[in-house]
């Protein structure tokens, strides 16, 4: 079966370099699957969990807080803002942004600037702790 590498790469660091049969994302516009030899194309990515399909092995699942999505023939790079492999989510710290976040959300008003920043950080929160398994 056709496989293609997988860059998830973040300001700080690669994250994850590894060929693979598939990879679904959520983008603006709505879900994509990425398999070999996809046509070229550059998305905007929401805050979501990606889903990396190998064969032989279980669908890994990584957490991916926005960002871009470049296909090309044989490589798709997403240049990610920030993004956890399952192992390296810390639950405890993502639990208590979560809380923060709601917590936020309740006290301000919606046409609020902080009410926009706090309904991000919450989306980010979840997505870590949906990711996490935990």
């Amino acid at each position: 079966m056709s496989t293609f590498l997988l860059e998830i790469v973040t300001p700080e660091r690669k994250v994850y370099a590894e060929q693979v049969n598939m990879v679904s994302v959520k983008g603006v516009e709505g879900e994509l699957g990425i398999l070999p030899n996809h046509i070229p194309l550059v998305t905007p990515l929401k805050i979501a969990p990606i889903t990396v399909k190998k064969q032989g092995s279980k669908d890994e699942i990584i957490a991916v807080n926005g960002g871009f999505m470049e296909v090309r023939k044989d490589k798709v790079v997403i240049l990610a803002e920030s993004a956890e492999l399952p192992e390296q989510i810390d639950i405890d710290r993502a639990k208590a942004a979560k809380e923060r976040a709601e917590k936020r959300i309740a006290e301000t008003k919606q046409d609020n600037v902080d009410f926009k920043r706090a309904e991000a950080a919450l989306q980010r929160a979840v997505n870590r702790i949906s990711v996490s398994g935990k």
